[in-house]
């Protein structure tokens, strides 16, 4: 693929992350949604530092669309923080926050980024934990496009990667299979809660 077209596909998954956010943030704002502060610190904090390894890995425009998703992210964290939100840190959160940020001395000590978006993408992935078993049970209480998007978003993203190593796809692919798999283990759960 040329440059230009990689930059176009960069754009259209920084669209994809703006669509995908702005109702989330617009229900925050309007107090439908109360997240968890500290674990949108964590996940800013896991997205962001999987963006500076993509960089530092060549992945040039593609790793866009992660970085624009981990400032969007700390804004969610700040936004819930501010409306005073779900606030209770347990010790499953430290542990999450303390294996996100292993990470860095890891990239440090080893000069390789790979071994730290391994471990930010196994943090992400465990992180996915408590919902997948929240929608389990409840599953007409996610909303599925949020899902859609950012599994697409992730895909795009990849495609507009200038460098493919482990170290550049891991993260978007990991996260984008998490989510289809997510989305259909919902839809699954609500043929069988229908019947």
């Amino acid at each position: 693929m040329t440059q230009v077209v990689k930059e176009v596909l960069s754009v259209i998954a920084i669209a994809l992350t703006f669509i995908a956010f702005i109702p989330y943030i617009r229900s925050i704002l309007q107090g439908k949604t109360k997240p968890h502060a500290f674990s949108w610190i964590i996940w800013a904090s896991v997205t962001f530092i999987v963006f500076l390894a993509q960089l530092a890995d060549k992945g040039g425009v593609g790793a866009w669309p992660i970085g624009v998703s981990g400032i969007i992210t700390l804004y969610v964290a700040i936004l819930a923080y501010l409306k005073k939100s779900d606030s209770i840190i347990t010790k499953k959160d430290w542990l999450f926050f303390i294996a996100a940020m292993t990470a860095l001395p890891f990239w440090y000590f080893t000069s390789n980024p790979l071994w730290a978006v391994i471990i930010l993408t196994t943090v992400d992935l465990l992180g996915f934990a408590p919902t997948f078993r929240k929608a389990y049970s409840r599953p007409y209480e996610e909303q599925l496009t949020f899902f859609a998007l950012m599994a697409s978003r992730n895909l795009i993203a990849i495609m507009a990667l200038e460098h493919y190593s482990l170290t550049t796809i891991l993260f978007p692919a990991a996260t984008a299979l998490a989510c289809i798999l997510f989305i259909q283990m919902v839809m699954l759960r609500r043929t069988i809660i229908k019947k």
